[in-house]
Formats: structure tokens, C-alpha cells, sequence
């Protein structure tokens, strides 16, 4: 699949540096409990960490307790939706659509009337606080 952004991956890990690119461009997994932005209770949106495209806002977010951060919602098209059946289990990985960089998975077990559960590692992301 092609992607409105695209670098090799040279690029990438120099843009990124090593655990961004573990995470964004290989799948990796931060450690549960450890994001920077995990309890981020602002006002603003979480964009991509690759390309900076906007996925969530501030609005969708909501504490799952999952230990990574949690969105009942992603605005729309921001978000590519592909099968992953690894670690033997069933999941949805999700993958930003503009860069097609590795976000973390949704699963249909959310509280809230949408009945999903983004969960993202805060390493793909960044937050830009909403501007008064």
C-alpha cells in the first residue's frame, strides 16, 4: 500500500529516533504504564508522531485503564484498520492513513455509546494543546 508520506526507512529512523521507529515503523509496543501521554487530560488534539496528521481530539479520549492511551473515536479517514493475528490472538491494528505508521489497535470493548477502544501508544503520537 502507498502512503501520502513516504521515506525509507533510513529516513524514518533518522527522523524518529530508534523507539519512535520501533513503534511507528516496526509495530513495537511501549510497556504499559509508561506513556508520556497516558494521563494527558487537556484540551487540544493527538496527531500522528510520523507525519502529524490529527487522529483524535482531546474529546474522544477517555481513561480505560488499560495502561496506554485510550479514544472511543478517531476522526474521520485518519485511520486504516488491518487484521493482525499475532502473539496468537485476534486483533485490529491500526495504522495512521496518511504515513501508515503503527498507532496500536482497537478493540470493540469500549464503555462508551461508540463501543470502542483505540488504544495507542503514546510514542506514535504527539498532543498539541488547544490554543485559547
Amino acid at each position: 500500500m502507498t502512503y501520502g508520506v513516504e521515506k525509507t526507512d533510513e529516513e524514518w529512523l533518522q527522523e524518529l529516533g530508534p523507539e519512535r521507529y520501533a513503534i511507528l515503523r516496526k509495530a513495537a509496543t511501549e510497556a504499559p504504564g509508561t506513556g508520556s501521554l497516558l494521563y494527558v487530560d487537556d484540551k487540544g488534539t493527538f496527531t500522528c508522531g510520523g507525519c502529524g496528521q490529527v487522529l483524535f481530539t482531546s474529546e474522544q479520549k477517555f481513561d480505560s485503564g488499560c495502561g496506554w492511551p485510550s479514544f472511543d473515536a478517531c476522526e474521520p479517514g485518519s485511520i486504516i484498520e488491518r487484521p493482525d493475528n499475532s502473539l496468537l490472538q485476534r486483533r485490529i491494528e491500526i495504522l495512521c492513513s496518511k504515513c501508515g505508521g503503527h498507532l496500536g489497535h482497537v478493540f470493540p470493548d469500549g464503555p462508551t455509546p461508540t463501543g470502542l477502544r483505540y488504544c495507542v501508544n503514546s510514542l506514535s503520537i504527539d498532543f498539541d494543546e488547544a490554543k485559547n
